[in-house]
């Protein structure tokens, strides 16, 4: 039995709040147990330069882990991101544009912030699906004020943890579980199963391929259930 008393293929308790902040063009508080992360998306008109004359728009994100977020004090990031908060901020990035006609964003760029305000394990995977309903809402606006006149949204997207612990493959764990791990795996899936990313690694012995396919029928079932939320939340 878990440590919180899930089943193994019981995810935390998931939620979506919405227009979580006023002032953006899309904003998500998102929970995945005790990881709580604030997910908001901004509208610019000036895209990379390197992208100018490209006719296509860009998605952007950053993460960051306020120094409260855990146990003990974390110092703030406020020069240089760290480099995992430099990968995290690159997954968010990528795993949303997977989903993303962007010609049909021309010469708009979106950036994501992913702020982690309480860390109990999976932030980077809450980020990203708390990432999108943001992304989901900054759409809908500049498609009703004219902005766009195509939905470049292709499908949805959502990630989870699957780990095995203690000899047993589980769904979404928290920092207790994450810590203690033998394999710990993060599944970028699309609505249709599509696969946008997967990083995994052996923390003690290698594991099996056998092991693998388990983990991502895991994490498949997960995001399902995780979708149905996102939808639940955005009203569609």
């Amino acid at each position: 039995m878990r440590s919180s008393h899930r089943q193994n293929n019981q995810l935390r308790d998931i939620e979506f709040i919405t227009g979580f902040n006023p002032y953006a063009e899309g904003s998500c508080l998102v929970k995945y147990g005790q990881t709580h992360v604030i997910c908001t998306a901004s509208v610019d008109d000036k895209v990379p330069s390197w992208l100018k004359g490209q006719d296509k728009g860009w998605i952007t994100a950053e993460y960051a882990m306020l120094p409260r977020s855990t146990q003990t004090r974390i110092p703030r990031e406020s020069k240089k991101p760290s480099g995992r908060s430099q990968e995290i901020q690159r997954l968010i990035g990528r795993s949303l544009r997977a989903v993303v006609d962007l010609g049909k964003m021309k010469d708009i760029l979106i950036t994501i912030d992913c702020d982690v305000i309480q860390a109990d394990g999976g932030t980077r995977v809450a980020s990203v699906s708390g990432g999108f309903v943001a992304l989901y809402q900054a759409i809908s606006k500049l498609l009703a004020d004219g902005t766009l006149s195509e939905n470049p949204i292709r499908e949805f997207v959502a990630a989870v943890s699957c780990d095995i612990c203690d000899g047993e493959a589980v769904i979404d764990v928290d920092y207790g579980e994450d810590s203690t791990s033998q394999v710990d795996m993060n599944f970028v899936l699309t609505e249709s199963g599509k696969i946008v990313e997967i990083q995994g690694t052996a923390e003690g012995e290698p594991f099996s391929e056998e092991e693998f396919c388990h983990l991502l029928e895991l994490g498949k079932s997960g995001i399902k259930q995780i979708i149905s939320k996102q939808k639940e939340a955005l009203k569609c």
